[in-house]
């Protein structure tokens, strides 16, 4: 498994904006090497690899960066091509749309947060609680089987589980983390990734949570929670 690498630096220029979230400024690296014509129109960019070497970033990092080109449209990924330079953009070309929050630091946040949720929710453990859980996996894997999205059953599942925590601001905090899966920058990259084969696997891991909450296990809860969640990274980011 590849981890997300937390110290990735991109060598912002001085007039960087403060703030400015690292894909973005990984993504103002490889479009400063279009404009300056290293990449011509249609010419394929080097391997995610090598780039990454390159620029000194993780490839989730760069991954995300690209992901970022491919909506403003000065990149296109061809699926089991590579990734192509398109037609080169002005200097002045610079993101316009809020992406939205990194996937691979979201999924870190979402793993601190939700695995203390899990444990909290040991102690608040009911059979009415567990039911609502159960009733989630079991639309999920409805949804999945009719080759639906399931992902707002996915978000009661988390935000259930949250509140069987007793905590409001914690079952506040896991839904608009999740919901931050909606922006364009994560939406993009889940349209590419995610199937029924994820789907699968997600539900099969909301029933290990589920059983070790009804076991009332807090370590063994919290271990599949954030088992879960560093799955899903793998499967949604790192892929």
């Amino acid at each position: 498994m590849q981890t997300p690498d937390t110290a990735d630096t991109a060598k912002p220029s001085d007039k960087q904006p403060e703030g400015r979230r690292l894909y973005q400024q990984i993504a103002d690296r490889v479009r400063a090497l279009i404009q300056r014509g290293d990449y011509p129109a249609g010419q394929r960019l080097p391997p995610e690899r090598d780039l990454a070497q390159q620029l000194g970033v993780s490839r989730p990092s760069l991954r995300e960066a690209l992901i970022a080109l491919e909506i403003e449209g000065s990149v296109e990924i061809r699926m089991g091509s590579g990734v192509y330079a398109c037609t080169r953009p002005t200097q002045s070309q610079q993101p316009q749309m809020a992406m939205g929050e990194s996937p691979v630091e979201l999924m870190q946040a979402r793993s601190a947060v939700e695995g203390a949720v899990a444990v909290l929710a040991c102690a608040n453990v009911t059979t009415e609680g567990l039911e609502r859980l159960q009733e989630t996996i079991d639309a999920m894997r409805a949804e999945s089987a009719q080759g639906r999205d399931a992902l707002e059953h996915d978000r009661r599942f988390h935000v259930y589980l949250a509140e069987m925590s007793g905590n409001s601001v914690l079952t506040g905090l896991v839904g608009s983390l999740f919901d931050k899966r909606r922006s364009p920058l994560a939406a993009h990259m889940r349209s590419r990734l995610e199937g029924q084969p994820t789907w699968s696997s997600a539900i099969s891991e909301h029933e290990l949570i589920l059983r070790c909450l009804a076991l009332r296990d807090p370590l063994a809860a919290e271990a599949a929670m954030r088992s879960h969640i560093r799955a899903a990274t793998d499967r949604w980011v790192i892929a």
